[in-house]
């Protein structure tokens, strides 16, 4: 609010500092609010703070591949932005966002991350992932008939647990030969990449910060990363050398309380508890971040569940008379 521009402006001097919205800019225009980052990116960069050029800013949005579309424009909106806002916010206020190339329906949505599924570990773990999934379409179809809002949460959510970003997926995404074309794609002649890792056997977060100090490896990286790609059916198992490490201990404990969370969800569905199932399916996307900032986004998402599913476990007509 108004405090916190005026703290701003109190540290920076008079004149120094300029306050945009872009969170509301850049959801009207590209229709999510993640398109804020590239924004404000494209903002600073027309205000001549960023000492990269636009086409290795344009480079690199392509060779990351995530939504090559709207960050592209959401850069571009910025730079109008520190040229005209006022016309852009007249754009916002009448702008159609972005048509998202994502999965609409659910068989699109379990199709694309079982496919995900099966080259993060195997067939063997999609089909886990789409039996339970396809047993939560059964259920809310008998008990919400013409609804898919608790499929389309489970589908989304409970592949996200499945495929957490451990040191297996890392060294397979760096290992996959189109990773490779692409990078070689953007330059001529010869060159060497380096990579900016923070291994947890040497890596510590900063004592004030809590971050973690990434480590630079040379080119040879590159072949641990194949012989580490080739292990990812250790993961899980009692041979996986990074399996007892905290964080891939939590990663595997939210998995198995989300299967028994759906089970429940399954067997008591009704129509008079059908939007708290919805709320419950959906609270993985509350654990967000790393180390530090992951712990505390976790335990409020786990204090949520609790009382989410607390009111889904109470009948309707319970929650009635306690309310009277």
């Amino acid at each position: 609010g108004h405090t916190l521009q005026a703290a701003i402006e109190a540290a920076v001097g008079p004149g120094a500092a300029e306050f945009v919205d872009g969170t509301g800019l850049a959801t009207a225009l590209i229709g999510d609010s993640i398109a804020t980052n590239l924004f404000m990116l494209g903002y600073a960069y027309q205000r001549g703070l960023i000492p990269v050029s636009a086409a290795a800013i344009l480079r690199a949005i392509e060779l990351n591949r995530t939504a090559i579309t709207e960050n592209t424009h959401a850069f571009l909106w910025g730079r109008r932005a520190a040229l005209d806002l006022a016309a852009v916010a007249r754009a916002a206020a009448g702008a159609k966002p972005i048509a998202r190339a994502v999965p609409q329906t659910l068989d699109e949505l379990v199709a694309h991350r079982a496919q995900h599924l099966t080259r993060y570990q195997n067939a063997a773990y999609a089909a886990r992932y789409r039996h339970l999934v396809e047993r939560v379409a059964e259920a809310e179809r008998a008990a919400m008939p013409g609804s898919e809002a608790l499929s389309l949460a489970v589908a989304r959510y409970y592949a996200k647990l499945l495929a957490y970003k451990d040191e297996y997926e890392v060294a397979r995404l760096h290992a996959d030969p189109e990773f490779h074309d692409r990078i070689a794609a953007q330059f001529e002649g010869e060159y060497r990449l380096h990579y900016h890792l923070a291994p947890p056997a040497v890596s510590h977060p900063d004592p004030v910060t809590g971050r973690i100090k990434k480590t630079a490896f040379g080119p040879w990286m590159g072949w641990v990363f194949h012989l580490l790609a080739l292990g990812k059916g250790l993961r899980g198992t009692a041979f996986d050398p990074f399996g007892r490490m905290p964080e891939r201990v939590t990663e595997r404990r939210l998995i198995a309380e989300y299967e028994r969370l759906v089970e429940e969800i399954i067997e008591r569905l009704a129509p008079g508890n059908h939007a708290t199932a919805v709320s419950l399916a959906a609270i993985p996307e509350q654990i967000r971040g790393y180390g530090h900032v992951k712990d505390a986004s976790l335990a409020a998402a786990k204090q949520r569940e609790a009382e989410l599913l607390a009111a889904f476990r109470t009948p309707a007509d319970a929650r009635q008379r306690a309310a009277e």
